[in-house]
């Protein structure tokens, strides 16, 4: 089979397409024929060696794929050759990441991807869509009725946020940086969208809410928003810091006046309970229509050096896969 391999760890070109022998699958484990993989920032941070956990070299990168179960090992109960699932979970400590045609994954890994929903759609699910649910949800603590802004809606996970927050009644702004990406997140149920590139656009936000502040921010960018956010928050708000590429100043004034918090999150800290339930409201979204992913970008698989510098630039519109 093809797979991308790191053999060291450093920039994208350390990712090489191979010939590797296709995994049979033990007791317990599923193979699945890949047919597209995610592509998050993440794996670019761990494919570089400085994420904070490192998969033992060599390894095949990826979390995130959709495809069809192939052949399932003893004792597994619930899936069949031919199923359609999306696979969300980290294999990398067996080396078995979603970049190949085949991989090998525990039954916990996959869910059913339905016949309206694309594998590229499918590929998309994984980190962007528990990243926005447990971000809204386990650290925010997000009620029906709440003004959530998404400031940089653009990407997978923020337009995940938008989709799942408008599902749960929220009333959910927005922002972005260029046409067409406003446009997407428009389309994709946000109530007010704003152009983060003009002047003034803090102040729409502001006046938006009546002056009253939004309840929940989720910060794709803090190193650039997150001193900006504090000052939008309503009493009691809170941010939850999704992204982050460097160190931020902030007046601690801003969140002390209205009893603010300022929440991290990373979907590694995720439990198998809270992964389980988040994973049980994605296929809920999916079956009734309100969760529909959006696909930026479609690449073959050898380009994966290329995808892994484009995940990371500016502007991003929907999802970036790779076509196995």
């Amino acid at each position: 089979m093809r797979a991308i391999v790191v053999r060291e760890f450093g920039g994208p070109d350390v990712m090489r397409v191979e010939e590797r022998p296709t995994p049979k699958p033990g007791p317990g484990e599923v193979l699945v024929r890949v047919h597209a993989a995610g592509v998050n920032p993440v794996d670019g941070y761990i494919r570089s060696g400085t994420y904070a956990r490192k998969p033992a070299l060599p390894y095949v990168p990826g979390t995130d794929g959709a495809g069809e179960v192939e052949t399932v090992g003893a004792d597994v109960t619930g899936f069949k050759h031919g199923d359609r699932v999306y696979i969300a979970g980290d294999n990398l400590t067996l080396g078995a990441g979603t970049y190949a045609e085949y991989t090998i994954c525990a039954p916990t890994q996959l869910h059913r991807l339905p016949p309206r929903v694309t594998y590229g759609q499918g590929a998309s699910l994984g980190v962007p869509y528990a990243t926005a649910y447990r971000s809204l949800f386990y650290r925010a603590n997000a009620r029906p009725g709440d003004t959530v802004l998404v400031h940089g809606a653009t990407g997978g996970v923020g337009i995940a946020a938008v989709q799942i927050g408008k599902m749960h009644g929220m009333r959910v702004l927005a922002t972005g940086g260029s046409e067409r990406g406003i446009e997407v997140v428009r389309e994709n149920g946000a109530d007010m969208i704003f152009n983060h590139r003009e002047d003034g656009y803090l102040q729409a936000i502001s006046a938006a809410t009546g002056g009253q502040g939004v309840d929940i921010i989720l910060e794709m960018a803090a190193h650039l928003n997150l001193d900006k956010d504090l000052g939008l928050l309503a009493r009691n708000g809170r941010v939850v810091v999704v992204g982050n590429r460097g160190r931020v100043e902030i007046d601690a004034r801003q969140a002390m006046a209205r009893d603010a918090a300022i929440l991290g999150m990373t979907l590694f800290n995720v439990t198998p309970a809270e992964l389980t339930a988040i994973h049980a409201a994605i296929g809920a979204g999916l079956a009734c229509g309100a969760l529909h992913p959006v696909v930026g970008r479609e690449m073959p698989l050898g380009e994966a050096p290329r995808a892994h510098e484009a995940v990371l630039e500016s502007g991003a519109l929907g999802k970036i896969v790779l076509v196995v």
